[in-house]
């Protein structure tokens, strides 16, 4: 005790010691400064002893020691930093404080962050955020290695209507995350929710839930998920569709699972064999149900649904991007009465992702393959690109032209297609041409550019195929390549609700300036350590050259960026080494034929024949076409013997026409009769059905004057 006793005072010796120093470096600190006058040390001595006499004060007191000490710090941090404080306001808060500058400096240092500022330094949690839902601690950390924080707007809507056991038919936007809207309260469901006590379990267990889709990339998409967040909660899923191994699947559904996702086709053959046990099903789920009615499945779609026994105890959930007839007959047929409904979409006309940049360019076919590296150079930004094409053929030939792209169609093995499909994801490769095998359903976030090759034959195909960039709110690009002859762009435009921005094709001396720019980039990131293995090389070449040594190397960067030389192209066509011209005539052009019979006026027929892509535009004023560089100054020179005609070459490519316009206007639909440029025969663009202004005389090709508008003119011999 005594040795303890010892230790004890001289322990408080020590720190009264320390006490003293430390009063009187700071005195001795105050006398160094030079602003420190006799009144400001007896105002530090005096806030010395004010200090020992605020201990002895009571409780009320304490709590305002505490609010003028939060005060002080606030006015000391202000003094120093000098946010929003003049010079006058500065000297005040020091005198008043009775501290010198350094002294107030080091003390603020030394101070603890404000409550206010941790406040401040805690991030607002998400509305949508993990935790505000009843997802267990094991699903939340699963979604988090994925960086998944908080939900998307549609799994948030359904998430709680799906884990009290409603049916649901849900419709959004594709990319909005459908797929997690069903697999996480599903999931939840079987293991702490209402699903958890009818569930089987062990050796040859029959499955809880039955997934059904229309593409086999899809449903192995979709499986993937169950499988990831699933096998965390202890799950297990199979995924059965045609074109893979049969007995493998057989044997995976006789050992028992949890979850079974498959393509309709082969589901319906594995119930008809009595592989799939139905009755122990707590969920059905169509997805993207519309595509299944337009692949033809609507027989096994119902076959399979009919085969449910005990129909009232099982959760039946649709998923759709739209809700034709048939989709809202099996929900009536299919669904419980008081099934619920979330619509993301609703009456909007905007059904196409509002999140793409949607773009259409004018291309022939033969341009194609030429065009579109440059389309995949200037809106990629780095990612990966998908084309689609709408013939198997056209995605196979076209992969093969482009570097380093894989085709992904119907006709290619299961397999292949498994194996091509990985390595897009992986990042392999990143260019993937498909047919519509891959507009439903894929789901990879690195996809910046969609390239459609041409309009689809459905409104519907442009929204999914549009849909595979811009998800999970990350931006894309979708371009659409098209004819102004046959295409019908404004038909897409009303029923997607979307404004289509019309671009011409990128011309090669924008493409070369990038391509030198990235060249610079990386001649700029090669080691010092090869100059002197070159610079001989380099020296002599200066020597002996006339160019400068900037012109050098520039042709050094064509070189490293692969170009030998840059060639012209069309914007019409977007074809290599073609100008496109605008002829008008001083009257409206409302007919090809019209046009091409004002260019025989004046040039030879096999230039006239020779012409490509001929369109006319919106306003009715005129016409565009693409002609060979070569021939550009004899089109020129043509024109000025021609009164009245004018050719100009086109740098901005006007609205055109459409083919709905065209039709309109051969047809008397605002086509204001009609013209013939036959000899004594007219042709299909004679007449007008009605149109106003003009009629047609198919006998002898003449246009004659109408009574109700203006009159024409006699094509029989050239002449207005």
């Amino acid at each position: 005790m005594p040795s303890l006793a010892v230790s004890g005072n001289c322990s408080s010796e020590i720190s009264k010691d320390r006490k003293k120093k430390k009063a009187k470096n700071a005195e001795a600190e105050a006398q160094k400064s030079p602003e420190l006058d006799s009144s400001m040390e007896q105002k530090f001595k005096k806030e010395k002893k004010s200090k020992k006499t605020k201990i002895s004060n009571s409780d009320s007191d304490s709590e305002e020691l505490k609010k003028q000490k939060k005060k002080e710090k606030k006015r000391k941090a202000a003094v120093i930093d000098g946010d929003n404080v003049n010079e006058e306001e500065r000297s005040d808060t020091s005198s008043e404080l009775g501290e010198p500058m350094n002294l107030m400096k080091k003390k603020a240092k030394l101070t603890e962050v404000d409550e206010d500022d941790e406040e401040k330094s805690v991030k607002e949690e998400h509305p949508n955020a993990l935790t505000k839902f009843r997802i267990s601690e094991r699903l939340r950390e699963a979604l988090k290695v994925k960086g998944i924080e908080y939900l998307f707007p549609i799994q948030a809507m359904t998430f709680d209507t799906v884990l009290d056991g409603s049916d649901l038919v849900g419709r959004a936007r594709t990319g909005q995350g459908k797929t997690l809207a069903f697999v996480l309260p599903i999931l939840e469901s079987l293991t702490n929710g209402p699903a958890k006590a009818a569930r089987k379990t062990g050796y040859g267990r029959a499955p809880s839930v039955l997934v059904l889709l229309p593409t086999r990339e899809l449903a192995c998409q979709v499986f993937t998920d169950f499988e990831l967040y699933g096998g965390a909660l202890g799950l297990t899923s199979c995924c059965i569709y045609g074109q893979s191994p049969y007995r493998q699947q057989e044997i995976q559904l006789k050992r028992g699972v949890d979850i079974v996702v498959g393509t309709t086709g082969r589901v319906k053959d594995h119930i008809e064999r009595e592989n799939i046990n139905l009755s122990s099903l707590r969920f059905r789920v169509l997805d993207e149900a519309d595509e299944m009615l337009k692949m033809g499945f609507v027989d096994d779609v119902e076959f399979i649904l009919g085969k449910v026994e005990s129909a009232s105890e099982v959760q039946t959930l649709l998923f759709s991007a739209t809700l034709p007839d048939w989709v809202k007959q099996i929900a009536a047929k299919f669904l419980k009465p008081d099934k619920k409904t979330v619509d993301l979409i609703g009456n909007e006309k905007m059904k196409a992702s509002a999140s793409v940049r949607h773009i259409v360019l004018p291309c022939s076919t033969s341009a194609r393959a030429q065009l579109i590296p440059d389309i995949i150079h200037c809106y990629s930004r780095g990612g990966q690109t998908i084309i689609f094409t709408e013939t198997k053929d056209s995605a196979s030939e076209l992969a093969g032209l482009l570097p380093g792209a894989r085709a992904l169609h119907g006709d290619i093995q299961q397999s292949q297609r498994e194996v091509t499909l990985s390595g897009f994801r992986s990042g392999k490769f990143t260019t993937l041409v498909a047919t519509n095998v891959a507009a439903r359903g894929l789901d990879i976030d690195n996809v910046q550019l969609i390239i459609q090759c041409e309009p689809p034959r459905d409104v519907e195909a442009y929204i999914h195929r549009s849909g595979r960039t811009g998800r999970a709110g990350n931006t894309g690009v979708a371009v659409m390549l098209y004819d102004p002859r046959r295409s019908n762009i404004s038909k897409i435009e009303r029923e997607c609700g979307v404004k289509f921005e019309h671009v011409s094709a990128p011309q090669p001396a924008d493409i070369a300036e990038a391509a030198g720019a990235e060249a610079a980039e990386k001649i700029s990131q090669i080691s010092d350590s090869v100059i002197p293995a070159f610079k001989a090389a380099a020296e002599e070449l200066l020597n002996n050259s006339n160019l400068s040594p900037v012109e050098l190397l520039a042709k050094a960067l064509a070189k490293a960026a692969g170009y030998s030389e840059i060639k012209s192209r069309s914007i019409l066509t977007s074809m290599e080494n073609h100008v496109t011209l605008l002829l008008e005539c001083g009257r409206p052009i409302y007919t090809p034929s019209f046009a091409y019979s004002v260019l025989r006026r004046f040039l030879p027929e096999e230039k006239v024949e020779s012409i490509k892509g001929l369109a006319l535009t919106a306003d009715g004023k005129g016409a565009v076409f693409d002609v060979a560089a070569e021939d550009l100054d004899l089109f020129l020179k043509g024109q000025e013997g021609a009164g009245g005609v004018s050719l100009d070459v086109v740098k901005l490519l006007p609205r055109l026409q459409d083919r709905d316009q065209v039709r309109g206007a051969r047809f008397g639909s605002g086509g204001r009769g009609g013209f013939s440029d036959r000899r004594g025969g007219g042709n299909r663009f004679s007449g007008g059905r009605g149109g106003r202004g003009g009629s047609s005389d198919r006998r002898n090709g003449q246009f004659s004057k109408s009574p109700s508008g203006g009159g024409g003119f006699r094509n029989n011999s050239r002449k207005w």
